[in-house]
């Protein structure tokens, strides 16, 4: 029997990344500018512009079954009203803390009122949980009587904005064993603009994850060119590594392979952190000695 697909957008990579977790990628006739996984450039799916900007009339024109927007970046609740004035049928995802987001692909598949597709959202929630809990398992044999490691996500450089309590970071670094440095500020962010909070919060560990950034396009010298950066542990001790933002930054299955490679990044010596392409994934790490500034990151970036 051929199942029959409904015809879905996506407004918002992680949502594009959950459909294609759930199966369904063949089922997308429209899809956001900036998703980027899986590779969608042979997929016949119609760029509907930036996450923030979509064209709406362009969405009318596709007749979709389901819109799967998103509230997961400050400035959507403007696409979310323009979509309700089209009387599309839509579903919005905004969850913020990991138990939540993985629970968004149920959420879609009971949109979708479909048997075959939420058989398979339970399979895998329960993956990725049982997966959480393999590496909870293992950062307590590393852990055990030892101070927690500090660790400063930078989302992006000046100014400074890092997750804080109550974002999913704080959760992902709950379970390898180690806190999130700004696990006391209540709400999903922090901004900061000098550094003198990152100063302050003295982090073991800096992470660059800038949101929307290649990770081969984070210009490194100035990453480490800003004048409070010699200041924190991370610095002296060599343990600033930029890594791959769409590991971290999307409320998606994915971040179970950032969950994956940071606890082998800072609980092993184990030289292949990621089971990916190195060259797109790895960990860059400090002191950056093969990577030169991107020119048009540079251009772009007033740090």
């Amino acid at each position: 029997m051929t199942i029959q697909f409904p015809r879905i957008v996506s407004l918002c990579p992680s949502n594009t990344e959950w459909i294609d977790a759930l199966g369904l990628i063949d089922a997308v006739v429209g899809v956001d500018d900036y998703s980027d996984y899986p590779d969608l450039s042979n997929h016949p799916a119609k760029r509907l512009g930036p996450d923030l900007h979509i064209r709406m009339e362009e969405v009318i024109s596709l007749n979709p079954d389901l819109v799967v927007a998103s509230l997961s970046v400050p400035g959507m609740e403007k696409v979310i009203e323009q979509l309700q004035e089209t009387g599309l049928p839509y579903i919005v995802i905004s969850s913020h803390r990991l138990e939540d987001i993985w629970n968004d692909g149920l959420k879609i598949a009971d949109a979708l009122d479909m048997k075959e597709i939420r058989l398979r959202a339970h399979q895998l929630q329960d993956n990725l949980k049982r997966r959480v809990e393999l590496i909870r398992e293992q950062a307590e044999k590393f852990t055990v009587n030892k101070n927690k490691l500090s660790v400063y996500f930078e989302w992006w450089p000046h100014p400074i904005f890092s997750p804080a309590r109550d974002n999913w970071l704080s959760d992902v670094c709950e379970i390898i064993g180690v806190k999130n440095c700004f696990h006391d500020i209540p709400g999903q962010q922090m901004k900061d603009e000098t550094g003198e909070q990152v100063v302050a919060a003295a982090p073991d560990v800096m992470a660059a994850i800038w949101t929307g950034i290649p990770q081969h396009k984070v210009p490194a010298k100035k990453l480490l060119s800003r004048s409070w950066v010699p200041k924190i542990p991370a610095f002296s001790s060599r343990r600033i590594y930029i890594l791959s933002e769409g590991l971290y930054c999307r409320p998606s299955p994915r971040l179970m392979e950032g969950i994956e490679q940071l606890f082998r990044l800072l609980h092993t010596s184990q030289e292949n952190l990621s089971s990916q392409d190195a060259e797109q994934y790895g960990p860059i790490r400090y002191p950056f000695l093969e990577l030169s500034d991107s020119k048009d990151a540079l251009d772009t970036l007033n740090i």
